[in-house]
C-alpha cells in the first residue's frame, strides 16, 4: 500500500511518518513539506533516525497524491480547502484530513473512529476530529440519552505540542513552565464541532457544552473533565462500560487515569464517577493529543476505510514515566 503525508515537517505530520513508516500494510510513504523539501527526514525529525537518507520530496500535492492508496494532509487550518482540488483530481484511493477544514463538509465522513466507526468503512474522504473535540466526544457520547439537568460542563487541559511545531509567545518555554492559563475563552476553536456532534446525538436543539481549555506546563496530552447533573438517578457510569465494550482503544478505569498512562499511545483512558443517588457525574478522560487527537486516530481512519484490521499499526506502547 503506497500512501503520502502531504504537510509532514509538523508535529501531527512527524507523528504520522513514524506510524505509518512502521504500518504492517504500508509500503511506500512519502512525506511533503513545502519548508522542509530536499531535508532529510531524521533532520526534521529526530524520532525517524531508522529512515536512514530518505527525505522530504520535492512535489507539488497533486504530484504527490496520484496513485496513492491514502493521503494525509496534515497542513495548517486553511491549507487543506486551498488545495482540495489539486489533491482530489490525483484521485487518490482516501484523503483523510487531520485540519478544521472539512468537518462537517458533506464530502467528508466525520473520523471519530471510536464512536462512528462503522460509517468509515469505505469512505474516500475522512475529516479528522480537533484533539479537545475527541477527547470530549468520547466523554459526552454515552450521556446523549441521559436526561440532563443542564448541559455539561467541560474543563480541559492540553500541552505545548498542540500549538504545533512553529514558536508563538504562548507556546515559548518561559511562557509555559511552571504555568496554567485559559484561553479561547466562550469562543474554543473545537466549540462548533463538539456541538455539533452534541446536537446531532441527541437529536436536539438545547445549549450544548462549553469547553474550557487550558494551557498546560507540559509537551504531550489532553486531559479533560466533564461534570454533569441529571434529573433522574441512574447507573449512568454503567453505560460507559457498556457503550464503549470491545472498542480497541477505549479503556474504561474504576478510578481516575493519569495523563503519562496515555502519552505515547492511541489509546483513550476514561473513567465515570457518580455520587450515590447517581445524579452528578463526573467523567475523566486522558489521551496523547498527537496520537489519539491526530495522527493515530487518522491511520485508525484509514485502517477502518480500507477494509484494514482497525488495530494495524497501532498497538503503541506508551512511555512511563515521560
Amino acid at each position: 500500500m503506497k500512501v503520502a503525508v502531504i504537510g509532514a515537517g509538523g508535529y501531527a505530520g512527524g507523528e504520522l511518518l513514524r506510524l505509518l513508516t512502521q504500518h504492517p500494510e504500508v509500503t511506500e510513504c512519502v512525506a511533503v513539506s513545502r519548508s522542509q523539501s530536499g531535508r532529510l527526514l531524521a533532520d526534521v525529525h529526530p524520532a525517524l533516525a531508522a529512515c536512514g537518507d530518505a527525505s522530504f520530496l520535492d512535489a507539488t500535492p497533486g504530484e504527490a497524491a496520484r496513485g496513492r492508496d491514502a493521503v494525509f494532509l496534515a497542513l495548517e487550518h486553511g491549507e487543506s480547502s486551498r488545495l482540495a482540488d489539486e489533491i482530489f483530481a490525483a484521485e487518490p484511493g482516501l484523503v483523510v484530513d487531520l485540519a478544521a477544514d472539512f468537518r462537517g463538509h458533506s464530502r467528508f465522513v466525520y473520523g471519530l473512529a471510536d464512536v462512528c466507526g462503522a460509517s468509515l468503512r469505505g469512505a474516500r474522504a475522512i475529516a479528522v476530529p480537533g484533539c479537545f473535540a475527541t477527547a470530549a466526544a468520547l466523554a459526552l457520547y454515552p450521556l446523549a440519552r441521559a436526561r440532563l439537568a443542564a448541559a455539561p460542563a467541560l474543563y480541559a487541559i492540553t500541552g505545548s505540542s498542540g500549538a504545533g511545531a512553529g514558536p508563538k509567545p504562548t507556546t515559548h518555554h518561559p511562557a509555559r513552565a511552571h504555568n496554567v492559563f485559559a484561553y479561547g475563552v466562550l469562543g474554543h476553536r473545537h466549540d462548533a464541532e463538539i456541538t455539533e456532534q452534541w446536537r446531532r446525538w441527541t437529536g436536539r436543539d438545547e445549549p450544548a457544552p462549553r469547553l474550557v481549555a487550558h494551557a498546560g506546563p507540559f509537551v504531550r496530552g489532553i486531559y479533560l473533565t466533564l461534570h454533569a447533573r441529571l434529573e433522574q438517578g441512574g447507573d449512568v457510569a454503567a453505560s460507559y462500560n457498556a457503550m464503549y465494550a470491545g472498542r480497541p482503544f477505549v479503556r474504561v478505569r474504576a478510578t481516575p487515569p493519569e495523563l503519562t498512562h496515555a502519552v505515547g499511545t492511541n489509546d483513550a483512558l476514561l473513567s465515570a464517577t457518580a455520587t450515590e443517588d447517581g445524579r452528578e457525574l463526573q467523567v475523566s478522560v486522558a489521551i496523547d493529543n498527537l496520537i489519539k487527537g491526530a495522527a493515530g486516530q487518522a491511520v485508525q481512519g484509514m485502517n477502518l476505510a480500507l477494509g484494514l484490521e482497525e488495530t494495524a499499526g497501532l498497538r503503541l506502547s506508551g512511555m512511563y514515566p515521560c
